[in-house]
């Protein structure tokens, strides 16, 4: 199992495990429209978020295909403002019977109050520092749809690179969307070669 070291922080924040007694606050955001809007699922209701949080209390990190998801609250707080989650995803096949890379995918979501203040870049930089340092993972995207401005503005203040756009890849709430990639790479040390 890769072990997780709750809690990250960060200047401002904490990243934790979810607890049943963030249902509400998380609840609170995800029935919002805006929420929602870029978004693969419509606005969640309460039954949905009390699903939502008990695969967050009792999730695993051990293999491939699985998503860990930390709360976001303010540092010396409890209330959620938000969460991050980082998927391990498939890396390949070991060609030579060693460990594969590990490759990933990232996400947030922040409720509207806690948006526009730099917490989603500063949450996102610890998990990538987390997954690039002691999870020893590669690569890591991030998947949005292409009108969300904010999130592609958080991805390039990362380091991360746009790799490309899906025109129409996706039809969701009615209208096909487009889906922007972007990507950043563990920094590896020079070649020996």
């Amino acid at each position: 199992m890769a072990e997780i070291p709750f809690p990250l922080t960060t200047e401002r924040l904490t990243l934790r495990r979810f607890s049943t007694d963030d249902l509400d606050a998380y609840y609170a955001y995800q029935q919002l429209p805006e929420t929602a809007r870029y978004h693969l699922n419509p606005e969640r209701s309460y039954a949905q978020c009390m699903g939502k949080i008990a695969q967050f209390v009792a999730g695993g990190f051990d293999t491939p295909g699985q998503w860990i998801s930390f709360a976001l609250s303010l540092k010396g707080q409890t209330t959620l403002i938000g969460e991050i989650a980082l998927k391990w995803g498939d890396g390949g096949k070991p060609e030579d019977g060693g460990v594969p890379e590990r490759v990933g995918e990232i996400g947030w979501t922040l409720s509207p109050a806690a948006q526009g203040h730099g917490y989603a870049t500063e949450a996102a930089k610890a998990v990538l520092d987390l997954a690039f340092g002691q999870l020893n993972f590669y690569r890591l995207e991030a998947r949005l749809d292409a009108r969300n401005d904010a999130s592609a503005a958080v991805c390039e203040r990362l380091g991360m690179h746009r790799e490309g756009v899906l025109v129409d890849n996706m039809y969701l709430k009615g209208e096909w969307t487009s889906e922007a990639i972007y990507a950043k790479f563990r920094d590896l040390p020079p070649s020996s070669d």
